[in-house]
């Protein structure tokens, strides 16, 4: 779907509104439609934690976050000097009831880079835009950042590993692309084992980089096997939990390598998962079709809806499947009340050949075909989305 569009032919800059104050969030709303400069993807009553708004900026990616700096200046302060130093950058336009120099000059001396007050008159909204628009331009040229697909169990040994391993092997078979499988389950850690790999380090090697990974040392991190590249999980079950923003680094700095990062992550609801959840751009809950492990799904279901994971953040995979479960895709999607993206067959004949051989599974099996198919929709997704990007920026 292309992109809104303001009058000036380019696309409105979306934003993350942070309004305690209701009046003013609703005279703002009411002038969107006219001045078409801003995209409001979501909005936040309350001024939130910095874990709160960390992962509600990691699922929306917006160009802004539109902020009351008036109903708690200590608060609005806060979020600023969290925002400024935030990467990918995302810009802050602070907002008020009122035009009041001594708050215009703190809040941009803070970090902000515009200002806004009520009524907000739609040219000068279209200013501020014109002005964002330039500070955001040096990123133009970079290069388009890879993908994300996280799998994750609803139960431990629902196989959410291997679905990673084997989706990391037909993409790069489908698209041609780089391709990175990492890891990041401190309990399983499987994907080094199913690929029959001896990996030269762990995540927790990478992790401990942290803000100092580069492209020469993240070589000597991973693996390479049947075209992919592989960073294996920790070595010892357990360890330390994994903290958060250097997990998100260690995500956006494989992006920048990769035209696709797939993660193997632990049962939900472990924080690794939700982290990783967060940075997806895909993201598939695995469950088989037990009961016990339908139930599991259908509450990993409603717990990730309470966090904030709507609809369209995950789908469901039902794996090894067969009909004599007696319950298809509808029934499923009808117990889970949530959208079932496939159902895997089951093939123990099929899986057992290409773990004990480290490699993928025969395309001729019917679950090598599933698998094949399900990385063909992963990789038309982006195709389209790419188009769609495209035309928006030539129209």
């Amino acid at each position: 779907m292309a992109e809104p569009r303001g009058r000036t032919g380019e696309a409105e800059l979306t934003a993350l509104l942070v309004a305690p104050d209701r009046e003013l969030a609703s005279r703002l709303l009411a002038t969107l439609a006219g001045a078409r400069s801003f995209q409001v993807l979501a909005e936040l009553k309350s001024y939130p934690t910095l874990q709160t708004l960390e992962i509600r900026l990691r699922q929306l990616r917006p160009d802004v976050v539109l902020l009351d700096v008036a109903t708690d200046g200590e608060a609005a302060a806060q979020l600023i000097r969290f925002l400024a130093s935030w990467r990918p950058q995302t810009l802050v336009v602070g907002l008020a009831p009122a035009h009041e120099p001594e708050m215009v000059l703190r809040t941009l001396r803070l970090g902000a880079s515009e200002f806004l007050a009520a009524p907000f008159a739609a040219g000068e909204q279209r200013e501020a835009v014109a002005r964002l628009r330039r500070l955001k331009a040096p990123e133009a040229g970079v290069r388009a950042a890879g993908r994300v697909a996280v799998f994750a169990a609803a139960k431990p040994g629902a196989g959410a590993s291997t679905l990673a391993a084997q989706t990391a092997l037909a993409l790069r078979r489908q698209t041609g692309g780089r391709v990175l499988a990492a890891d990041l389950d401190p309990e399983g850690a499987s994907l080094a084992f199913y690929l029959k790999l001896d990996p030269p380090a762990t995540i927790a090697d990478a992790l401990e980089r942290g803000g100092g990974l580069d492209p020469a040392c993240w070589a000597a991190l991973v693996a390479s096997c049947h075209g992919i590249e592989v960073l294996a999980g920790p070595s010892e079950p357990g360890g330390e939990a994994v903290e958060p923003s250097r997990l998100y680094d260690l995500i956006e700095f494989a992006r920048q390598l990769y035209d696709w990062v797939v993660l193997d992550a632990p049962a939900v609801p472990r924080r690794t998962t939700l982290v990783a959840l967060s940075a997806s751009d895909r993201a598939f809950l695995v469950s088989t079709p037990e009961l016990a492990s339908l139930h599991l799904a259908h509450r990993a279901v409603g717990l990730l809806g309470q966090l904030g994971f709507g609809r369209d953040r995950f789908e469901v995979i039902i794996n090894r499947w067969s009909k004599r479960h007696g319950v298809g895709a509808e029934e499923i999607r009808r117990m889970l009340a949530h959208p079932v993206a496939a159902l895997l067959p089951e093939d123990p004949l099929a899986l057992h050949q290409a773990v004990s051989l480290g490699q993928a599974v025969a395309a001729e099996r019917e679950l090598g075909r599933a698998l094949e198919g399900l990385a063909r929709t992963l990789a038309a997704a982006e195709t389209a989305r790419a188009h769609a990007g495209a035309g928006a920026g030539t129209a």
